[in-house]
């Protein structure tokens, strides 16, 4: 089928440019003019959705190539983005940089969308040669639809003529032009901006738009969206019968925050009630057929993590009793013996999986990478392939004295095809640093549900 979305991508020649700060402004801008705007984020990022959530009103969905096959994720775009007037996506690290051989870069997205590009320049410490490095990011590939430039970082109005006069000489659009501004800058930690669930301040998103909105010509940015052509989507939506086999619990809160709408959304799509809870402030589970423990922050949280003994032990409880439990990251630090922080302290915590994790000064793994299951389990059987990403900065340290529990995956790095083990199995409980998309692998959340089916039928 054939719809028409007006959308436009957000990129920028580097990380760090600024881009975050300029989409989340114009996505506040956009939605004080009255438009009904659907946000998206290339790339496997969980932090920035969440201020494009606060920012637009909308939750906002990850497009990724690598996670997902194109065509689910043009389809997964189209579906989001059809009761919206405009799509903004922001990119990933630069216009052209993604994983090895540019898989899931923003170029790749914004051609697989149809989508105009518009490019933000840093123009710290840069005059004329903006332009030059303009010029050069629209010429690396002309199929990239660059409709032009917002110069960020400026420090005069000097500074910005210089440019744009540079820039008029190419012919290349200047769509907005923002200072520096030191009151902007979001919070950071050690695996980038502090996430939104720590910082509800309204106060700044509101700061954003209106510099946004001042300082970037919103209309046009508007006109550029519309001016993209219809996009054809093969249409595979799963079908929803309205009855819920199952209840999910999916652990929420400042310590899990890492989910992707989408992959909660399949697995309702396919028959799970989702039951959010909280590990931080709830002492008992809700009842429940199955566990998910997401990524998050739970090493900034594990002394009050550790101290919630009622709902660890109803945890262990329905561990021991077989209840399917799924941990990403964030959750398999949980569901391990022991969390060692960066300051050397040493937490317990639920002792279901036969490791300790600690906290390194350094990120310790950050990339694509493909999964091979090492046992039949809840998320398939042995030998079945999951593509998923990493990006932690702890380490799993193995201790001896559980023989049941066997290794999770193997992965191989999509960069440089280095293999290593990771994870474990345990029964029906599985926990490794993989974070998965199950629209990517639709399976895997097919299996799940069903351990949770067997589970129910038994109890």
């Amino acid at each position: 089928m054939e719809c028409l979305i007006p959308r436009v991508v957000i990129a920028a020649t580097k990380s760090g440019s600024g881009k975050t700060t300029i989409v989340t402004g114009l996505l506040a801008a956009l939605k004080q003019k009255g438009v009904k705007v659907q946000p998206y984020k290339v790339g496997p990022d969980y932090i920035d959705p969440g201020y494009h959530r606060l920012a637009s009103g909308q939750p906002s969905h990850n497009l990724d190539s690598w996670l997902m096959p194109m065509d689910t994720m043009v389809e997964v775009f189209a579906n989001s983005a059809s009761k919206a007037e405009l799509a903004v996506i922001e990119g990933v690290m630069g216009l052209y940089d993604g994983g090895r051989k540019g898989i899931s870069s923003t170029a790749e997205i914004a051609k697989s969308l149809d989508a105009p590009v518009v490019l933000v320049l840093d123009c710290k410490s840069m005059g004329a040669s903006a332009a030059a490095l303009a010029l050069g990011f629209k010429m690396y590939d002309e199929d990239v639809k660059l409709a032009g430039v917002i110069l960020n970082r400026l420090g005069s109005d000097n500074h910005e003529k210089i440019i744009r006069d540079a820039l008029e000489e190419l012919d290349i659009p200047v769509l907005g032009a923002v200072r520096r501004n030191d009151s902007l800058v979001m919070p950071e930690r050690h695996l980038g901006l502090l996430p939104v669930e720590e910082n509800q301040e309204q106060e700044i998103i509101n700061r954003m738009g209106e510099a946004m909105a001042s300082q970037i010509d919103v209309d046009e940015i508007i006109r550029i969206g519309k001016s993209a052509g219809a996009m054809k989507v093969q249409d595979k939506e799963i079908n929803d019968n309205g009855k819920s086999k199952v209840r999910i619990g999916i652990a929420r809160d400042e310590a899990f925050s890492f989910y992707y709408p989408e992959s909660i959304r399949v697995l309702e799509k396919k028959g799970a009630e989702i039951i959010e809870f909280s590990p931080l402030s709830d002492d008992e589970l809700p009842q429940v057929d199955g566990l998910i423990f997401g990524g998050g922050f739970p090493e900034m949280f594990a002394d009050k993590l550790s101290a919630n003994k009622a709902l660890i032990e109803g945890i262990k409880d329905a561990a021991n009793d077989g209840m399917p439990i799924y941990a990403e990251c964030g959750g398999f630090m949980f569901l391990s013996r022991a969390m060692e922080d960066f300051e050397g302290r040493v937490f317990p915590m639920c002792d279901i999986l036969p490791c300790r994790v600690k906290m390194n000064s350094r990120l310790q793994m950050v990339g694509y990478v493909s999964a091979e299951l090492q046992t039949d389990g809840i998320l398939g059987k042995k030998g079945d392939v999951i593509k998923g990403h990493e990006f932690h900065f702890s380490t799993e340290d193995a201790e001896d004295g559980n023989t049941v529990a066997k290794r999770a995956f193997k992965f191989t790095r999509s960069r440089n095809g280095s293999q290593y083990f990771g994870g474990y199995s345990n029964g029906n409980v599985l926990g490794s640093y993989l974070h998965l998309h199950f629209a990517g692998y639709p399976q895997a959340a097919d299996s799940f549900i069903e351990k949770c089916v067997e589970y129910k039928r038994k109890k």
